[in-house]
C-alpha cells in the first residue's frame, strides 16, 4: 500500500493543476475544508462530485463490551461522520 498523500504534497498537486500558486491553492483547500466542516457538524451533507458524499450519521444507545475486562456498558447516542464513495472513484480504481 503507498503512503497517503500529505497535506503539503496535495497543494502542490493542487496548485500543479490548477496552474496557480501553492498559496492560493492551499487557500483554496482550506476553504473546501472549512465548508465541509461547517456544513456536516450542522447536520448536513456535501457531495463532491466524483469524490463523495460526507455526512453525519446518528448512532443510537447501545451495549458495548470493554476488550480488556469483557464488561458490557452502556454506550450513549452519539453523531459519526460518513464518507460515501463515488461510483466514478471505485471505478477508477478497479480498472
Amino acid at each position: 500500500m503507498a503512503k497517503p498523500m500529505t497535506k503539503t504534497q496535495l497543494v502542490a498537486a493542487l496548485a500543479d493543476e490548477m496552474g496557480s500558486d501553492k498559496k492560493s491553492a492551499g487557500g483554496a483547500l482550506d476553504a473546501i475544508i472549512s465548508v465541509i466542516t461547517r456544513e456536516v457538524s450542522n447536520g448536513g451533507a456535501v457531495t463532491l462530485p466524483g469524490v463523495g458524499k460526507f455526512y453525519c450519521r446518528e448512532r443510537p444507545e447501545r451495549m458495548v463490551r470493554n476488550p480488556a475486562t469483557g464488561e458490557q456498558i452502556r454506550k450513549e447516542a452519539d453523531k459519526v461522520v460518513k464518507v460515501t464513495v463515488a461510483k466514478a472513484l471505485k471505478d477508477s480504481v478497479n480498472d
